[in-house]
């Protein structure tokens, strides 16, 4: 499909216009047969006229600040149109139509097609119609919806002009032989009128079109039924025409959908991107490229494709200049935009260079020089910033300088200004200087560069170091090894004690946290128990409200992270077991609708009342289930089958069913190293936690957390990841930075990714590699911060403290025995067995005090008395 020319378009804004005049000259008339000539109505006109003038003025001043401001140049016509001044008006409806074109519709080409008829009888003028046709039908006479109109209008203008039937034999062919809606009345209507009927040939192609024309009927079905606009809609019509492979049609359908999306910069984008890769016809590619920019001059990228695409066509210097220079007063919305678009201007300039010829070298310089005074004088004071914080327009420069011109002093210049800007505490910007000087410089100017940059550098001092190191072992005397010894030395142990201030004022700051969240949390506590205390006396009511709170209790203390559930879910299971052989009787006593209640939780008991079947070091402890799995017990033994024979399953379950945590028992040891790999394998949408079987009263410093948190040197940490990113995508994007052993993404408990990963690699050197590479990387439009990695310090578990009497650390409401708080609060002790021996030596659960000689009432207890097991509380029972 031959392309539209700027003629054609400038022969379409030209028709537009004078018919635009025409129309406003006979509103003008309309309107002023009709005036009143009273002095009122005189006066506030006049006042009117004063008033649209100011606007007039006020906007052609803002256009000629800037001139591609679509919503100004619409309000100019219109005032210029309400006043009535002609010439004003063309001139502003000129000064439009050069910026912004005109859309290429099958409207327009119709109107324009019979506005050419009214000159078909001058000199020529037959032939102009014809072509004029000719060039639509070319433009949209593919349209499918309303490409036909077109070809009747064409028909019926040889008909009219009486022209030889083979024309209009050749119009029916051609037309026949696309696919267009309702064609086969097109096909009756050429049967009726041919006298010889129609051939074989027509009627092959007619049914091929026909073909396919129902294949694509169903999108424009879709099209006609969606609402503006459609851009969905339309990209998967354009998918379908580039899987169907014909260029003609997926030109037209690319067109279809701008001229409804003129301003959607991505449509514009893929399109000439599309007859850039594919078809590479110069004119069609150029006039699409000057469409995109005028349509969307506030998009960068189009401009830049513009500037390629006229370089790849063989443009002259003067005219890429001029795109350039209409790109620089565009109004581009973001800083970092002009940085680009000056790249690529200084791209073209540097491939055109001869660098034997001074001329065009010159011209180069001087365009590098432009560029940075545009960058400081014009970008910083309209954006406050200069959209180049590293200087990449003058790095280029410098590798040009040292590379193709030999100028390694003039490269030297550039780093020593670059570096000024605020860049000389960058370690990436000291080795990008380093690397220049490595590759055309000498080994005196590197061990200076390494050596400024060990005292300048802030981020990553350690690798600049250990470059300056490396250096020094392979070029350096003993005297220069000496000198960076002692420099990286001093530099380091600087670097240390600041980061040990830095520390430390962290640590302090994290320590006032804790100390008020432990206030808020007691302070909660003491609400609560207070509100406990309020409650009504009646046993059925108390103990109601007790497990309701205790199983609420339950599912904070789940929250809180598998180090405590490995513990307190153990503790709290075997509590609930004993309380319910001890209370069995006045559970019974408390009618049958309180035995229905708690029947779930009393059937699902296996052997878990039995502690002498367990073997904690046969099992694992599984939690982070979701609480509606069916039938947990069979599930997680199918589950874990693979690592060996199971012999138990032991969900915990309560009043409300499945709390989300089990521990499953295997015959052997050898089974629970295999287990422990399944951890954080997906079950039901959530990641499933594996951690051992460890009771925390016997090992109070066992922890479950199997990361390091300390700083990890050879390991990085990255976030601002998307959430949909994968490990594949990551391990993409790091390969070149080193060999990779792990990948983990971190998610949340409900399996969610929260944007952050840690990389490991090999050795140290590769993970700061990493990240000076990776840092500010946009990965699926997220910038990316990349560090090594040193995770926060966890908060150590809260432990109990037997140096003195419980009762003297809490009031009594808040003390609980050995075995943790359980079920309820309600003490199992006759009253006959509490001995008042002082105000603050009471005996909880089962412990008993251990009197002393000192008569003060804080030295009640000197050691905390051994806890009591079950028999031992029996027997004190029966004897009693």
């Amino acid at each position: 499909m031959a392309a539209t020319g700027n003629a054609e378009e400038t022969q379409l804004q030209e028709m537009e216009e004078e018919a635009g005049m025409e129309r406003e000259m006979d509103s003008d008339e309309e309107e002023g047969m009709g005036i009143d000539n009273s002095d009122d109505e005189e006066d506030d006109s006049s006042e009117d006229d004063k008033e649209n003038e100011a606007e007039i003025q006020r906007l052609e001043e803002q256009l000629s600040i800037n001139a591609f401001d679509y919503n100004c140049h619409v309000d100019l016509i219109k005032l210029l149109r309400q006043e009535g001044e002609l010439p004003p008006l063309r001139k502003a409806r000129q000064k439009m139509s050069e910026l912004f074109p005109l859309t290429e519709g099958p409207e327009i080409w119709l109107e324009y097609a019979q506005y050419s008829i009214g000159g078909m009888g001058l000199p020529g003028g037959m032939e102009k119609v014809r072509s004029i046709f000719e060039r639509a039908l070319t433009a949209v006479g593919l349209h499918m919806t309303k490409g036909a109109t077109l070809w009747e209008a064409y028909r019926e203008f040889e008909n009219v002009i009486l022209a030889t039937l083979e024309r209009i034999h050749t119009l029916f062919r051609r037309q026949l032989a696309i696919p267009l809606m309702d064609m086969e009345g097109t096909y009756a209507e050429y049967e009726e009128w041919s006298d010889q009927g129609v051939s074989d040939t027509v009627s092959q192609k007619y049914k091929r079109a026909l073909q396919q024309m129902e294949k694509s009927k169903p999108y424009e079905e879709t099209l006609m039924a969606a609402e503006p606009p459609k851009l969905a809609e339309y990209q998967t019509y354009i998918d379908y025409e580039q899987k169907e492979g014909d260029p003609a049609r997926i030109q037209i359908i690319f067109e279809r959908a701008l001229a409804e999306n003129c301003l959607v910069p991505d449509m514009w984008a893929k399109y000439t991107k599309y007859l850039d890769r594919q078809l590479k016809i110069r004119d069609l590619v150029l006039s699409s490229h000057d469409r995109a920019v005028r349509n969307c001059p506030w998009t960068m990228g189009l401009w830049k494709n513009y500037l390629l695409a006229l370089e790849r066509h063989g443009a002259d210097h003067h005219t890429i200049s001029d795109v350039f220079e209409k790109a620089l007063n565009a109004g581009f919305i973001q800083a970092t935009d002009y940085v680009n678009i000056w790249e690529a201007y200084l791209d073209y300039l540097r491939r055109r260079v001869d660098f034997k010829s001074s001329r065009e070298l010159e011209e180069l310089r001087a365009a590098f020089t432009r560029s940075l005074d545009y960058m400081k004088q014009d970008v910083e004071e309209r954006f406050s910033e200069s959209g180049d914080p590293s200087c990449t327009i003058m790095q280029v420069w410098a590798k040009i300088e040292a590379l193709h011109c030999k100028n390694i002093q003039k490269a030297r210049e550039l780093w020593d200004s670059i570096m000024t800007k605020g860049n000389a505490k960058f370690a990436n910007m000291w080795l990008e200087y380093y690397n220049l000087e490595r590759s055309y410089g000498d080994a005196l100017h590197c061990r200076k560069a390494l050596h400024r940059a060990v005292q300048c550098t802030s981020d990553y001092p350690e690798h600049v170091c250990e470059v300056l190191l490396t250096f020094e072992r392979v070029e350096g005397s003993l005297e220069d090894w000496d000198a960076a010894v002692q420099k990286t030395e001093t530099r380091l142990n600087r670097v240390n004690e600041q980061r040990a201030k830095v520390a430390e004022k962290e640590a302090h700051l994290v320590r006032q946290e804790e100390e008020k969240t432990e206030q808020r949390r007691r302070a909660k506590a003491d609400k609560k128990n207070q509100k406990k205390g309020q409650k009504g006396s009646r046993p059925g009511e108390k103990r109601k409200a007790e497990d309701e709170d205790n199983e609420n209790e339950w599912g904070e203390e789940l929250g809180k992270g598998r180090h405590q559930e490995s513990g307190k879910g153990r503790r709290q299971e075997s509590g609930k077991g004993r309380r319910q052989e001890s209370g069995k009787g006045r559970r019974q006593e408390s009618g049958k609708g309180r035995r229905q209640q708690m029947a779930p939780a009393t059937v699902r008991k296996t052997q878990e009342d039995n502690p002498e079947q367990r073997k904690d070091d046969c099992s694992v402890f599984i939690s982070n289930l979701a609480f509606s799995m069916e039938d947990p017990e069979k599930r997680l033994k199918e589950l874990f089958e693979p690592c060996g024979p199971v012999q138990s399953v032991r969900p915990v379950y309560a009043a409300k069913g499945f709390r989300g945590y089990c521990y499953v028992q295997f015959e052997g040891k050898t089974s629970v190293p295999e287990a422990l790999k399944m951890d954080r394998r997906e079950v039901d949408g959530r990641p499933m936690f594996v951690s051992p079987c460890v009771d925390k009263n016997k090992n109070p410093d066992f922890k479950v957390f199997k990361y390091n948190t300390n700083l990890e040197k050879h390991k990085i940490f990255i976030s601002g990841l998307p959430f949909s990113c994968t490990k594949e995508q990551l391990e993409e994007l790091c390969k070149d930075q080193g060999t990779i052993k792990d990948i983990r993404l971190v998610t949340n408990r409900s399996g969610k990714p929260k944007g952050l990963a840690y990389v490991e690699f090999e050795d140290e050197a590769q993970a700061s590699q990493a990240v000076l590479k990776l840092d500010g990387t946009v990965l699926q439009e997220h910038t990316l911060a990349v560090a090594i990695s040193n995770p926060p310090r966890r908060n150590a578990a809260d432990k109990p403290d037997f140096s003195r009497p419980m009762g003297a650390m809490m009031p009594r409401a808040m003390v609980y025995g050995s075995r943790g708080k359980g079920r309820t609060q309600l003490s199992l002790i006759p009253r006959s067995l509490h001995r008042q021996t002082g105000s603050e030596s009471k005996a909880e659960n089962g412990t008993a005090p251990k009197p002393t000689g000192g008569a003060s009432g804080d030295a009640g207890f000197e050691a905390q008395a051994k806890p009591m097991s079950n028999s031992d509380f029996a027997k004190m029972l029966l004897r009693k």
